[in-house]
């Protein structure tokens, strides 16, 4: 048996050992647990794909940046994928390349993407989800490390306004973007942003990657989705659940190096 095989069999062996729930079970379970504060991770959670990596080059193919710089951030790309840059190096570098534009026309660009590119690949479980946590009148917020102006497009239908939005962002300084990192939310730097935010212990929290574990394990209630294989078999050790969107099944949970 090659390594491969080895690797899809113990994944295979970890599922089987986690519970697994049902879409009507999940949402009851969210429902049980009466959170007053909801906290969602974005790609690989309310939605399927990478909106950060898609977002970069996507800008890139439209010329946003300078030939220079998109070869650049390319080069490092590839060292982040080889394992050589961290993944808030890299995080903070796809948003560092737009430095010297305005901030508008990211926002725009921004919106354009998403809706072409990512809205269609919402999960639907998810959306309903939420739609109830909205009506029930629960303060809801959005945790990233892609950047803030795609974020911000992405939950603004799930009705989580900008402020309650923390994801990778520069610095704006008389609405030009600078190459000031602001905050690069991803690993424990969730958790650190959210306590920054006086949320300690968030009611709900979900995520699908180990990059959410350490907000995830911050809350009352901690509600994989769509786990990555390092989140699934952590979610194993801890005694939780998880939840796999019908559009997820058969694919991993893993956004970009997680």
């Amino acid at each position: 048996m090659n390594l491969s095989n080895k690797i899809e069999e113990g994944l295979a062996q970890v599922e089987l050992e986690v519970r697994k729930w049902t879409a009507e079970e999940f949402e009851r379970l969210v429902l049980d647990c009466k959170p007053n504060v909801a906290v969602f991770d974005c790609d690989g959670t309310l939605w399927g794909g990478d909106a950060g990596y898609g977002f970069m080059a996507w800008s890139l193919e439209q010329g946003l940046v300078s030939r220079s710089t998109s070869d650049w951030i390319d080069t490092r790309h590839r060292a982040y994928r080889a394992g050589q840059v961290s993944e808030e190096e890299i995080c903070g570098e796809m948003v560092q390349i737009y430095a010297g534009l305005r901030d508008q026309e990211l926002r725009d660009a921004a919106a354009q993407y998403f809706n072409h590119s990512i809205h269609p690949h919402i999960f639907p479980e998810i959306a309903a989800l939420v739609a109830k946590l909205r009506r029930a009148g629960v303060e809801l917020w959005a945790v990233s490390s892609t950047n803030r102006w795609v974020i911000v497009e992405g939950v603004r239908d799930f009705g989580i306004p900008p402020e309650r939005v923390l994801a990778a962002e520069a610095r704006v300084i008389n609405s030009v973007i600078s190459s000031e990192i602001v905050d690069v939310p991803t690993g424990p730097g969730k958790a650190v942003a959210l306590r920054r935010m006086g949320l300690t212990h968030p009611d709900a929290v979900f995520g699908n990657s180990v990059h959410d574990l350490a907000m995830l394990a911050m809350a009352r209630c901690a509600f994989p989705v769509n786990p990555s294989p390092a989140l699934l078999a952590e979610t194993a050790k801890r005694g939780w659940g998880y939840f796999r969107p019908a559009a997820a099944e058969g694919r991993s949970g893993a956004v970009g190096g997680e």
